[in-house]
């Protein structure tokens, strides 16, 4: 009860605040003339003196910060996703949805679209009823008790659903429900949709977190026992209508693109001299921006699910997927071999970052290829070839092979050698905006001199400066490679890079974590190939693994092209 005291205030501040700041836009509108019974509807209550608008605000960024520093481990759950990608963008959920929106066909268009927006909100409402006031109270309570997994799991798990219900239970419906009522003497929703849709922003924090929940629901149901039965139990129920954790998890993530899609038909229907008109438009402006959000929310996510796929396929692990890579094209080819003068089959991944060469399994169990080569992208060539013999053939050059392929046509081969091509100019721009940034921060960041290595506290590089680890240059993310820091060097390193410990003078010569380059030269160890490649699967080798380390430590500038 404390806690749900605690988010419903949280909101009511919220949204107190937005108003005394001038956020509902009355001043906008001096032709709406509210009438007496829509101004009998639910009064917002004044903003605390002593908490103003940046302190909110202060509030509100240091929460979100709490949530982001804890980061899941695990690719995006397949499975629960596998249904996803066509629910929003079709419109057939409307009727699917609620055979009784029907009923109303005496009445005008826009008024059915709001009745149907008003029933619409109301089985929503039920369905966060359901998520926070029964699966996260049950299972937090739980949590508790110390009976499933850390508190903290839950909270990571429902994000911020406590204040999405709490807004849409105590606000959102209460408000479409007087208007509906008042229909007769005021028909319009679109002012009470303006002054609220500002609040839909919350909804960039739940959706951001989607991926990261409903694998924390796959890891700790394997590991808690407990854990899973409750969540089974809850599913057992009525109010459940048979469906997963999972599947409600997602109510939340296609609510913004639907009300895009009810608002945008119910301006489509106003008449002309409609006194809604201009809110409404105003009001579907402001839903589209929302939902421009969480609708790249969602394409990564749809992203993630069709890289989930490829692993699959593939026969690998999910502990070694990588969130950064990028699928860019895919299929099957012909490899020429220069010694028979002969061809056979083969199938290409290409990614950002490389290229993966498979072969199809005979006996297809768990895995439909098996991979036999890894080419990286940096550093590729690829070519057109002439011969006669093998038309339609092309060469792929990379630093662990050189490949003779063969295409089905002349426009496959086209398609292929442009996507190669593509990929390899995505990376050299991407390498060389990199050394320009590493560059412009080796200038303003003053260098130790070597013989002050370990002996002197660097300046560490700031977090924000950089996107990609400054030792192997792949990309930072916030699921499995994350950023740390050199505390010998000061630069800002992923995991791998840094999975070292060496004893610093300048801190009592206790043991820190350093990068590769600062342990073999304030250790004077040569790193063994087995540690430096401990745990690493074919889809997470740093870009330049098979290059030789060749790095000089005069002013702790290190070469990052290598």
């Amino acid at each position: 009860m404390e806690g749900e005291a605690d988010n419903q205030r949280r909101v009511l501040n919220l949204v107190a605040v937005f108003e005394e700041h001038g956020a509902w836009r009355h001043k906008q509108a001096p032709h709406i003339q509210p009438t007496p019974a829509s101004s009998q509807s639910q009064q917002l209550p004044s903003p605390p003196a002593s908490q103003s608008l940046s302190q909110m605000d202060a509030q509100h960024q240091a929460e979100q910060g709490n949530n982001e520093q804890q980061q899941g481990q695990r690719g995006l759950s397949f499975k629960c996703l596998s249904s996803f990608r066509h629910k929003i963008r079709e419109d057939n959920w409307r009727r699917q949805q609620d055979p009784g929106l029907k009923l109303h066909s005496k009445e005008p268009e826009e008024k059915k679209i709001a009745l149907e927006l008003l029933e619409t909100e109301q089985a929503y409402v039920s369905r966060l009823h359901l998520l926070d006031q029964v699966f996260y109270t049950e299972l937090m309570k739980e949590a508790k008790n110390g009976k499933t997994v850390p508190e903290e799991v839950v909270k990571m798990i429902f994000s911020n659903i406590s204040s999405i219900y709490q807004f849409h239970s105590k606000f959102f419906l209460p408000e479409l429900q007087k208007r509906m009522e008042d229909w007769s003497c005021n028909p319009r929703i679109g002012d009470a949709i303006q002054k609220l849709a500002p609040f839909l922003k919350m909804y960039g924090e739940y959706v951001k977190n989607f991926d990261k929940a409903v694998e924390l629901i796959t890891v700790w149901s394997e590991k808690s026992p407990p854990f899973q039965e409750l969540i089974a139990d809850i599913q057992k129920r009525k109010v459940c209508a048979n469906l997963t954790l999972q599947h409600h998890m997602l109510e939340p993530v296609q609510r913004i693109p639907r009300y895009e899609l009810l608002l945008k038909d119910y301006v489509q229907k106003l008449p002309p001299e409609s006194p809604d008109r201009d809110d409404a438009e105003k009001a579907l402006e402001m839903i589209f921006m929302v939902a421009k959000h969480s609708n790249a929310a969602i394409a990564e996510m749809e992203r993630l699910q069709n890289l989930w796929v490829v692993y699959q396929r593939l026969g690998l692990e999910d502990d070694i997927v990588d969130p950064s890579n990028e699928l860019i094209k895919e299929g099957p080819i012909q490899k020429i071999s220069t010694r028979n003068n002969s061809t056979s089959e083969k199938y290409l991944f290409l990614f950002n970052n490389m290229l993966l060469y498979c072969v199809p399994r005979v006996i297809q169990v768990g895995a439909e290829f098996q991979v036999h080569l890894r080419i990286n992208v940096d550093s590729m060539k690829v070519r057109e070839l002439n011969d006669a013999q093998f038309p339609n053939t092309f060469l792929v050059s990379g630093k662990q092979r050189t490949l003779e392929l063969q295409a089905r046509s002349e426009e496959e081969m086209n398609a292929w050698i442009k996507a190669f091509r593509d990929a390899i100019d995505r990376k050299e721009k991407r390498s060389e905006t990199f050394k320009t940034a590493v560059h412009g921060l080796e200038m303003d960041t003053p260098a130790l001199k070597t013989e002050e290595l370990g002996r002197r506290a660097p300046q560490w590089v700031r977090d924000n400066l950089v996107t990609m680890c400054m030792r192997c240059r792949e990309p930072f993310n916030a699921i499995t490679r994350r950023r740390h820091h050199c505390r010998a060097c000061g630069y800002v390193v992923c995991a791998r890079c840094s999975d070292y410990r060496a004893e610093l003078q300048y801190d009592g010569n206790r043991l820190n974590r350093v990068c590769q380059e600062c342990y073999v030269f304030l250790m004077g160890h040569v790193v063994l190939e087995d540690r430096e490649e401990k745990h690493k699967g074919i889809l997470e080798f740093p870009a330049d693994a098979g290059q030789e380390w060749q790095r000089g430590h005069t002013g702790l500038v290190c070469d990052p092209a290598g």
